[in-house]
């Protein structure tokens, strides 16, 4: 499965990176974020519950970041386990492009999953993940558009 979108964020280039890189931000962001603990500087642990269909799951995962080129260029690969329900695994990368309303974000996302999830149907489980992301998007720019730059 293939995801891809750009949505612009009104705040510099600057920190909408940082705010990607924030694990309390991010906590907030991301639906059904339980818990979001930073191990490392590139890597994240997670635990997020989510409802797909009449899966509903608990997801304990992993997400290693790779700062290429910060702050106009990152990727990122997870993978997470979701029990009797399946898991998922997956990548993206993004890229920050200075903007007349600040700072416009790319991304293109791979996902593979697998288990119950992968008995659902690829259209609802697209479907869902498109919701979930442009979820997360719409809330990190209100996030991050909202807060002071200095």
């Amino acid at each position: 499965m293939e995801l891809r979108d750009e949505i612009v964020i009104n705040a510099p280039q600057a920190v909408v990176y940082a705010a990607l890189n924030d694990p309390e931000i991010l906590k907030d962001c991301i639906p059904g974020c339980e818990e979001l603990v930073k191990t490392s500087d590139t890597e994240l642990e997670a635990r997020v519950v989510l409802k797909i269909g009449p899966v509903k799951a608990k997801f304990n995962g992993n997400v290693t970041l790779n700062p290429d080129a910060p702050p106009e260029r990152f990727s990122l690969t997870g993978t997470g386990n979701g029990g009797a329900a399946g898991f998922a695994k997956g990548g993206a990368e993004v890229v920050l492009e200075d903007h007349p309303d600040g700072t416009l974000l790319k991304y293109n996302a791979t996902a593979e999953i697998g288990g119950k999830l992968a008995q659902l149907g690829s259209r609802l489980i697209q479907g869902t993940a498109k919701k979930l992301a442009a979820k997360f998007f719409k809330s990190f720019a209100e996030r991050v558009g909202s807060q002071e730059t200095v």
